[in-house]
């Protein structure tokens, strides 16, 4: 879409001028609807013909030019410098807001062991009391939180905790941190904590930008326990080998020593790593692809294979948007010696929820097919019965909302396009009979809004507005140029559907052949077209 040239624009101007010009109008009443017209298209026109002002007005609209900021931009920069000055503005803005928030992220994970449902006693057991019925029990739960709370432009506390339970045993931590930005090229941080399993924790964290492309992370520890004390030192060396690729090397010492290289590319439809450790006690070689759908719900499917001298592990599963803000996630686990697993994740803004469900510690196909299948019938089920008619709530009640807080001003722009129809008359009545004359373009018939099937005629009667007159205005020399932008800008028009999807439908005739065409409302349209004619034959 490129925007109109200062020609085009001086041409519309001039033309909305002389049907809107109150010389034009003997009526009292239409000449005071001319009047208020005429002074919305000069006022338009003032800001679209100021290339400065039209930087501003491009990029955010009417609210762009009354947003606090736009004062201290000089005007004598180029539009190109307007808008990149203008949205450092709006960045400062969002940095302001931004500092305001504490940024809640927390994680609860609940474990499940479900493998009474396949690693059952044998039949001779039946008579023990309780055992008709297969016992699935919450074997751990694990519950993090942390905040974040900005002190300056450049420090920021963070504050963090912990509580976590295995088979009736359990503890708790507690995190706090100081993070501070030295550079454009570097952090660091300090770390204190403390828990009622371990004794105290300190901790140094450094990130460092080396080039453009590698950067290095050192995070240092000393933890204090009954043991005495306990040092560990992790760092990591990354490097992107080019757009979409990157190089890992970790080393760490202390609590299970171990180095670590990998490489991670991920890309618009793809994320592939490939690592290997080497440590104690854990040494594997891992490999594992997700592709990415580009689909509205985000649909993501992925397989993995980790292998090591704890054993196989072989991990598939998919995840998908099932709203604005929530990702559902499974995953089936299969491994020697661990059995079969199967992971529910459920990602819903910055909560994560994780359900591991263990069903059994041997390779049973029973337990494979139903960890495959069973998650997947219930999210079709669940889906259809529960998701997508909230959902359709929903929007139902955003749609409502966003009706009943545009209901005023709707209302202007319908007067004024019914004002503007009244005074489009006489201009229109002398565009038909010149392009009768000559055999030209005529609008039969033109409607703007939402389209509904036939079963709902009384629907369709309030989604959709006439169009023919406004449309045969903007008729010139036998054609109708309407470039890519909302029709309900147009003069004549306004928005009888708002937050809908609409489209604009007209049946012409030209050359005394009717055509007929429907187009969405961002869809640039030229008529006459051969292809928009009307088939008679038979």
């Amino acid at each position: 879409m490129f925007p109109a040239s200062s020609e085009e624009l001086k041409a519309a101007y001039r033309r909305l001028c002389m049907l809107y010009h109150p010389d034009k109008h003997r009526d009292p009443e239409l000449k005071s609807q001319a009047e208020r017209l005429f002074n919305l298209v000069h006022q338009a026109y003032e800001v679209l013909s100021d290339p400065h002002t039209r930087a501003i007005y491009d990029i955010y609209g009417k609210r762009g030019l009354e947003m606090e900021g736009w004062e201290v931009v000089e005007r004598r920069r180029t539009p190109a410098e307007i808008r990149e000055e203008f949205e450092r503005l709006q960045r400062e803005r969002e940095e302001r807001r931004l500092q305001q928030r504490t940024n809640p992220k927390g994680t609860i994970s609940v474990g499940i062991d479900a493998t009474d449902l396949f690693d059952r006693y044998e039949e001779e057991y039946e008579d023990v009391s309780g055992s008709g019925f297969p016992q699935i029990e919450i074997n751990k739960m694990h519950i993090s939180q942390s905040i974040e709370a900005p002190l300056t432009a450049t420090d920021t506390a963070i504050l963090s905790g912990s509580l976590s339970t295995q088979n009736g045993n359990g503890g708790g931590s507690i995190n706090f941190a100081l993070r501070r930005v030295t550079s454009a090229k570097g952090w660091g941080e300090l770390e204190f904590g403390a828990g009622d399993l371990q004794g105290p924790l300190f901790g140094l964290k450094l990130f460092r930008n080396l080039t453009p492309r590698c950067f290095v992370t050192t995070n240092c520890a000393l933890q204090f326990s009954s043991r005495g004390i306990r040092p560990g030192l992790t760092t990591v060396l990354a490097r992107n080998l080019d757009k979409n690729t990157v190089g890992y090397l970790q080393w760490r010492w202390g609590i299970q020593s171990a180095m670590n290289t990998s490489i991670v590319r991920d890309t618009k439809t793809s994320h592939f790593t490939v690592a290997l450790q080497l440590g104690i006690p854990h040494s594997f070689a891992l490999i594992s692809y997700q592709h990415k759908f580009q689909d509205d719900d985000q649909t993501r499917v992925k397989g993995s294979l980790k292998a090591g001298f704890f054993g196989t592990v072989v991990e598939y599963g998919a995840e998908r948007k099932i709203s604005r803000h929530s990702v559902l996630g499974a995953a089936v686990s299969i491994g020697v010696p661990q059995g079969v697993s199967l992971k529910v994740k459920l990602n819903r803004a910055s909560q994560t929820y994780f359900f591991p469900i263990h069903l059994t510690d041997q390779l049973l196909p029973s337990a494979v097919f139903y960890a495959t299948v069973g998650p997947l019938v219930v999210y079709f089920a669940m889906h259809r019965l529960i998701i997508k008619p909230y959902l359709r709530a929903q929007k139902e009640k955003e749609l409502e909302k966003q009706r009943e807080s545009t209901a005023t001003d709707i209302l202007q722009k319908k007067q004024e396009a019914e004002a503007a129809v009244r005074l489009m008359q006489e201009s229109v009545r002398r565009i038909i009979e010149a392009e009768e004359s000559r055999m030209g373009l005529i609008i039969v018939n033109a409607w703007y809004g939402k389209f509904v099937n036939d079963k709902s005629k009384k629907s369709e009667k309030v989604k959709v507005i006439d169009v023919t007159v406004p449309l045969q205005c903007l008729v010139k020399d036998s054609k109708l140029i309407l470039t890519e932008a909302s029709k309900a800008g147009l003069p004549g028009f306004y928005d009888p559907c708002v937050g809908e999807e609409k489209n604009l439908k007209v049946l012409y005739q030209f050359r005394g052949v009717l055509h007929q065409v429907m187009a969405l409302d961002s869809e640039a349209l030229r008529i006459p077209k051969q292809s928009h004619r009307i088939d008679t034959d038979g």
